[in-house]
Order: C-alpha cells, then sequence, then structure tokens
C-alpha cells in the first residue's frame, strides 16, 4: 500500500490517478512501473538498490530515471502538501465550494495553484485592503461595470471623514479594481503567456561600480531574450546584482501587456472604461509585472541552478570514477618550496609507514641529500609507484624525482591536490591521524587518491574539489542532494571492500548511515575481519531492511562463498546454486567460467521473484565477479621545457588533461600554474551544446595554444587542426 504524508489523506485522494499519469508521461514509462516504483520508494529502498536489484519492477530503469522520478514525485508531493494549508485556509472564510474544491485537487502546476489561492490569500493592509475598510468596495463594483454615467456624483456619495473628496473615493475604487484585476487568473495567465514568448533580460552598470565590477565587464549594457540566455550567464548576472554592480530587470513591452489586459476587462467606451482602463495601467505596473517577473526569475534561476548543478555532478561523478592505480606500495609528496616537501609513504591498504621533510628546491637547494632520501625511502619501502600532488613546485618536483636513478621501475604521477588542505584540516583527518599534523595528512590524501579515489575523495565535501561552476550561487539544499546521490551512485557501483573501507565510506553504501558505519567499524575492531556477508546480520542494529538494502554492495573477498565478492545478491544464492547445480558442477567452478555459464538459458530460471533483467545481471556478474568498473590509471607527460606560462607561444602542441568542464568549455592542465581554456567553439568543428558531449573529466589530450594574455594568466586553447 503507497502511503502518503501524513495529513494529505483529508481532501486528496491517496495516490491520486493523476499524479502516476503525470509521472508516467514525464518519464515515458507505463503507469503500472511508476507504482510499483513508488511502492519501492515508500518501503525504504534507496535508489542505487532499486536500479540494480528490482529492474524487473522498474522495467529496467537507470539510477538517472528513478532519481528523476523520485524527485518528481517528491515535488508532486509538496503541492499536495500546499493543497491542504490552501483549503484549510479556504474554509476558514467560509468560501470553500465543491467546484473550487475540485479545481484545487485537479491542479499540479505550483504557479496556477498559487493563481487560484490568491483570491483568498490574507493580504498585508494594501491599498485595497484599506479602501474596502473605507466602504469602497461598492463604488468599484460599479465601475467595473462599465455602465453608470456621472461617476462624480455617485462617487459624491461615498465620501467620509477617512474619502473627504469624491476623487479619494474613485482612486480607492480603482485600487481595488486593479487587485482585481492583477489576481484574475486569466490576466495572470495571458501576461505569463507573454513573458514566456517575449520577456528580455536587462542588465546594466549601477552607478559608480566601474572598477568594483571590472569581471562583469561583459554585462555592464546586456540585453537578451530571456529564454536565449544561457544558464551560465544568467547566474554570473544575478552573482553581479546581488554583489549591487549591476541593476537587473525582467521585463516584456508594457504597451503590448496593457493592451492584452484591455481586452480582457474593457467592455465599453465611457467615463467608467476609462478609470477601469487607468486602473490595468496601475495594476500591471504596481502588482501584475513585478509579481510575473518574480516568477520568471526564479523559474529561470532554478532552471539555470539545475544545469549548473548538472554539470558539477558529471564532473563529480567521473572525478569519484577516476582510474584507481590500485593496491600498491606509494611514495606521496605533497610538494612546496621554502617549507619543503611533505614525504609519506604507504603500504599497499594505504597504512602510514613513515613521513619526513625533503628540502631540494630553494631557498635550501639540498637537492643531493633529498635525492639519496628518495632513494633508500624507495628502497627500504619497497615503493611501487610515486605520487606528487599538483600544487605549488609542483613540475620543479617532478623534474627532480625523475632524475634520481632508482633501483626498480617506478611510476611517477601527479595527483590533482584539491581540497586535500580541507581534508587534513577535517576532523576525519584528525580522527585517521591525531598524532600527524597537516602537513602530514595533506600528503597521505595526495597518496590514497591515487590508490583509490574513490575511497578518499568521499571524505571531503565535493565543493571544495575543484570542479563544476557558480556552485556557490546555486540553490544550496538541492547541490547538496545532488552531490549526496552521485556519492551514493558511484560508491554502490564500485562496490566496497567490508574488511578494509572506511566509516565514512561505508557512509555512503544503501541502506547504511553514520550509525550502522560506526557499528561495522567497532565489529571489526572488536571480532576481527568480516569472514561472509552473512556476518553483517550479527552487528547491532543490522536488521533484515538494512541487510537488503546494502549485503549486494558490500564484499568480502575472502569468503568461502566466492558470491561473497560479488554483486550477486544473497537473496539470489538459491538461484545461482540452482544454475550450478544443472550444470553439475560446484558454484566456485562455475564463477567466471564463460563456457560453462554461457550454457545457461536465463529463460529457464524466469519466476515470479526474478525476471529476465535479474537473470541477465546475475549471468554478467558471474562472467567477471567483483570486476572494478574503472578503467586503469595511466600516466601523463608533461613537456619538460614548459614551466611557466612564459614559456609558451601561440601555435605550441602540448599535452593536458582535462581537470573541469563547464558549460561554456573545459579546462586543462598543461604542467604549469594556470590552467588552459578550450572554449565550446573551441573542441570540434561540428556544433555541441555541452563541452562533456565531447570530453571527460581526466581525459588526455592533444592541444594547441591559441591565443595567450600573460598579464592576466590566461591561455586559450584550441582542439582544432591538430592531427
Amino acid at each position: 500500500m503507497l502511503q502518503l504524508p501524513k495529513g494529505l489523506k483529508a481532501y486528496i485522494r491517496p495516490m491520486n490517478p493523476k499524479i502516476t499519469d503525470i509521472l508516467a508521461l514525464k518519464l515515458g514509462k507505463k503507469a503500472e512501473i511508476i507504482l510499483k516504483t513508488i511502492g519501492l520508494f515508500n518501503e525504504g529502498a534507496t535508489i542505487p538498490f532499486i536500479s540494480r536489484y528490482r529492474k524487473d519492477l522498474t522495467g529496467g530503469m537507470d539510477e538517472v530515471e528513478i532519481a528523476l522520478l523520485k524527485n518528481s514525485y517528491d515535488k508532486l508531493l509538496d503541492i499536495e502538501k500546499r493543497k491542504i494549508n490552501i483549503i484549510e485556509t479556504i474554509k476558514e472564510q467560509n468560501a470553500l465550494t465543491d467546484e473550487l474544491l475540485q479545481k484545487i485537487n485537479n491542479c499540479f502546476d505550483e504557479n496556477e495553484l498559487e493563481d487560484i489561492y490568491l483570491p483568498y490569500k490574507p493580504k498585508r493592509k494594501t491599498k485595497a485592503v484599506l479602501a474596502k475598510e473605507r466602504g469602497l468596495e461598492p463604488l468599484a463594483k460599479i465601475i467595473m461595470k462599465q455602465e453608470a454615467k456621472n461617476i462624480d456624483s455617485l462617487a459624491l456619495k461615498y465620501t467620509s471623514n477617512d474619502v473627504p473628496e469624491t476623487e479619494d473615493a474613485i482612486n480607492g475604487a480603482l485600487d481595488i479594481i486593479a487587485e482585481w484585476i492583477s489576481e484574475n487568473e486569466k490576466s495572470r495567465d495571458n501576461i505569463r503567456r507573454i513573458f514566456e514568448r517575449d520577456a528580455f533580460l536587462n542588465a546594466s552598470l549601477s552607478k559608480g561600480k566601474e572598477t568594483e565590477g571590472e569581471k562583469y565587464r561583459d554585462y555592464f549594457n546586456y540585453n537578451s531574450p530571456l529564454k536565449k540566455c544561457p544558464s551560465h550567464r544568467y547566474l554570473a548576472i544575478i552573482r553581479a546584482e546581488n554583489e549591487g554592480v549591476l541593476k537587473v530587470d525582467v521585463a516584456i513591452d508594457e504597451t503590448k501587456a496593457n493592451e492584452t489586459l484591455s481586452r480582457i476587462f474593457l467592455r465599453a467606451e465611457n467615463e467608467c472604461s476609462e478609470l477601469v482602463s487607468k486602473a490595468i495601467k496601475d495594476s500591471y505596473k504596481r502588482l501584475i509585472k513585478p509579481s510575473i517577473e518574480n516568477e520568471f526569475r526564479k523559474i529561470y534561476k532554478e532552471k539555470a541552478d539545475e544545469e549548473a548543478i548538472k554539470v558539477f555532478t558529471e564532473n563529480l561523478r567521473q572525478l569519484l570514477l577516476t582510474a584507481p592505480l590500485g593496491q600498491k606500495r606509494t611514495l606521496a609528496i605533497d610538494p612546496g618550496f621554502k617549507s619543503g616537501c611533505k614525504v609519506v609513504c604507504l603500504d599497499q591498504s594505504g597504512a602510514l609507514l613513515h613521513n619526513e621533510n625533503i628540502y631540494p628546491h630553494a631557498p635550501q637547494n639540498e637537492a643531493g641529500k633529498a635525492k639519496a632520501k628518495i632513494s633508500t625511502l624507495v628502497q627500504q619501502y619497497k615503493i611501487e609507484a610515486i605520487a606528487i600532488g599538483n600544487g605549488t613546485a609542483s613540475r620543479e618536483t617532478e623534474f627532480f624525482i625523475k632524475g634520481i636513478r632508482f633501483d626498480r621501475d617506478l611510476e611517477v604521477f601527479m595527483v590533482d591536490e584539491s581540497g586535500a588542505s580541507i581534508y587534513s584540516a577535517s576532523s576525519i583527518a584528525r580522527q585517521e591521524f591525531p598524532q600527524f599534523d597537516v602537513t602530514v595528512r595533506g600528503s597521505v590524501s595526495i597518496g590514497r587518491r591515487l590508490m583509490d579515489p574513490l575511497a578518499e575523495l568521499v571524505k571531503i565535501e565535493p565543493k571544495n574539489l575543484g570542479i563544476g561552476q557558480y556552485q556557490h550561487d546555486v540553490d544550496q539544499k538541492l547541490l547538496e542532494k545532488s552531490l549526496t546521490q552521485v556519492v551514493e551512485s558511484c560508491v554502490n557501483h564500485v562496490g566496497v571492500n567490508l574488511n578494509t573501507a572506511s566509516s565514512y565510506l561505508l557512509t555512503y553504501v544503501s541502506g547504511i548511515g553514520a550509525g550502522l558505519a560506526k557499528n561495522i567499524i567497532d565489529y571489526r575492531t572488536e571480532r576481527g575481519l568480516f569472514k561472509s556477508r552473512e556476518d553483517l546480520k550479527k552487528i547491532p542494529r543490522f536488521g533484515e531492511k538494512a541487510f537488503e538494502q546494502s549485503a549486494g554492495f558490500l564484499r568480502v573477498p575472502d569468503s568461502e562463498n566466492p558470491l561473497d565478492n560479488s554483486s550477486v545478491h544473497p537473496e539470489r544464492y538459491n538461484l545461482v546454486k540452482k544454475m550450478a547445480k544443472d550444470l553439475k558442477v560446484e558454484v566456485k567452478d562455475l564463477i567466471g567460467n564463460e563456457a560453462l555459464i554461457n550454457q545457461i538459458n536465463p529463460e529457464k530460471y524466469v519466476s515470479e521473484s526474478a525476471g529476465i533483467f535479474t537473470l541477465n545481471d546475475i549471468i554478467q556478474e558471474l562472467k567477471k565477479p567483483g570486476r572494478d568498473p574503472r578503467k586503469k590509471t595511466k600516466m601523463l607527460e608533461f613537456d619538460k621545457n614548459i614551466r611557466k606560462i612564459d614559456d609558451l607561444h601561440e601555435g605550441m602542441i602540448l599535452n593536458g588533461i582535462v581537470t573541469n568542464l563547464t558549460n561554456f568549455g573545459a579546462f586543462v592542465n598543461i604542467g604549469i600554474k594556470e590552467n588552459g581554456l578550450v572554449h565550446i567553439s573551441q573542441i570540434c568543428d561540428e556544433f555541441i551544446s555541452n563541452a562533456a558531449d565531447k570530453l571527460k573529466l581526466h581525459q588526455h589530450l592533444k592541444v594547441k595554444v591559441l591565443q595567450l594574455d600573460k598579464e592576466r594568466g590566461r591561455i586559450q586553447l584550441t582542439l582544432k587542426g591538430i592531427d
């Protein structure tokens, strides 16, 4: 049974069929599938669990579609909650009719709902409210009919101590009419349609803000159709407005607006209609225009937010799924000049073995001593790879390391250290390394990022990872929700080793929150490593629901049951045993044996509880159990002759790596302090609307220097004309 939030049943049928129809139309899915998926939400199932283990119920919807359904369903429920408040308010005014109730219940658009409610909405002391209190509403009704003559003599009857002159009476009546016009659904709907079609976004420089607003110079005299303004540009303009640099207006042609309203409300050509015409102009300028403008500014802000968050979340997904080096003994360096380079040695699981400082650069210039130390550490701790943070002194440190002759082949990687300093000062880092300072923690983070980016990056708030655009300008609640969904998606997509995962990584596993993550760590500390997935049931407060939601995403590599190190859910173990039995082999013989697995006919095992989607997933997992879906990391060699922007010249072709993707282009690291920008127009010859359509985060590229502005530290790059 689908459960709606408490209170909705008072006026709205549980799971109004229209909600199902709206969602089915939006996602292009059958209403039956929508109902089943919402049923899973209401049972407490997570998006990763539903997309991976309930495909038969959802028709194979992926995580993106399920998240869209969840978000859309939540918005509709918010509208349903709003209806309850509206209905209660109208009831208190004894104004709720059966027709009005039906109209409210059949409305699923937020703006339309507020239009319906507007005449009944409690008001502050507006001009119209004051005029009504002075007894001028009957006069307003007479004028609105546009039939009466000699209005001055009629208005005389409505004069009083509060309304001393007939002119005051007429003006008060017009204030009432202006409010009626502004609250009329038809008038608002017509103006709204003109805004949708013809609204312009205008921005101009605020007086005396030329110097302060230099970075917004492109918008000092900006004029564009609102619907054609790119989301990143809209966010920049709104930010400039918030900083007081720009004055911003969203408007339509005022004459066209007044003509539209006149066609609705003018019924004659007389003295009364002239007064109504006056009220129309006042209503539009003072009431309707500001209201509809705010509505559209909100709509376009939400649209821009969604676009920016989409860019951010896609970058985050790619960053979290960066190819890992794997379990190799790693020497990590956080480079620096005056303060030296902090060096740490990590074992294959990321545990800290040793730390110290070296000073190969100016002003100390102890290169010989530093080389000897690094050589000793590589030999002593059996180092297999070296990670160098890409901050200050990174290229100099890379040249220094590559100048050392080691007793083995070592791969040297430049690692993006964005957010490492944030992590090193965080409570998470203090808990992990209470006895070490921030420099050690930062170096450890750099090394671990190379070994397993996902496990390390989940410890850092995504906004501090140096990706995305305008993340501080968008709706922070929506951003946080979207980023959390992406982190959960990536963690569950890759899977988590139950015996090595940190508490923080476990928090993002489906069905496990901070409390259960702590209980898992406590259990592991007290009783030793997990021997099977079944051991999860021994953990305090780890109930059947938590087991159902999480078990398939948790791995136990050394379990006696080989399925415990796969994404096959424990609820399907008996099904796999039956497959093995039918082939006259043990489960362990079946796993990884493609010849045997190809003999399985999934149709034979279809049942009420396991459909063809589930069976195909099981068969694919049996072929490559526990496979890490991420690619393997690759080294990138920057041009050794390029160390600073002054070394560049136009036309130069260089190796680069994509560090950030935005709607307007891609930022590329070419081995110096400043990143270059490949504008969207320079990515390929064909038209594209988004850099992410062609490029990926951390993608290795050949780029050509197109234009240089060394004074401002700006580098324009292109991907065109490169063989």
